[in-house]
């Protein structure tokens, strides 16, 4: 499994330039799901990202979660986050799950997040998605 996380003022998701969803400030999480990873790493994460300050407080130091904020996350499915392009021009997505699997998990995902409290909007799992996004920092995270 694989995360790029990154801080945002707001963000907006489009399909076929129909908006999808947006979110305030917050982060996007684009989500990569492995043909190895399990529910069990779904909740982990979950917990992780929630749990992770990376947002201000007032004295200007990061020490700030997405709970403490108000904040809210906009999950993107992106399964290239797996690609391997070391041999060779063409990317190898032969360690990303089969569709069929990875949505089931990036549904649990999300409802781990929801679980938590936590807004979440999603994009269109599987669809050729548009994002706008107005980066805060910036401040980005690979987990």
């Amino acid at each position: 499994m694989k995360f790029v996380i990154q801080r945002v003022n707001h963000a907006k998701l489009f399909v076929d330039g129909k908006l999808i969803s947006s979110i305030g400030k917050g982060i996007c999480v684009y989500l990569g799901i492995s043909k190895d990873d399990t529910s069990e790493d779904i909740l982990k994460y979950a917990k992780k990202i929630v749990a992770l300050r990376i947002f201000e407080n007032n004295d200007g130091k990061i020490g700030l979660s997405i709970k403490d904020i108000s904040g809210e996350i906009l999950l993107i499915s992106q399964f290239t986050l797996l690609a391997d392009s070391w041999k060779g021009n063409r990317p190898d997505f032969s360690f990303a799950a089969t569709a069929a699997n990875a949505l089931v998990l990036y549904q649990g995902f999300a409802d781990a997040i929801k679980a938590q409290g936590v807004p979440i909007c999603l994009g269109s799992f599987g669809a050729h998605m548009t994002i706008e996004q107005d980066n805060d920092g910036p401040f980005t995270l690979i987990l």
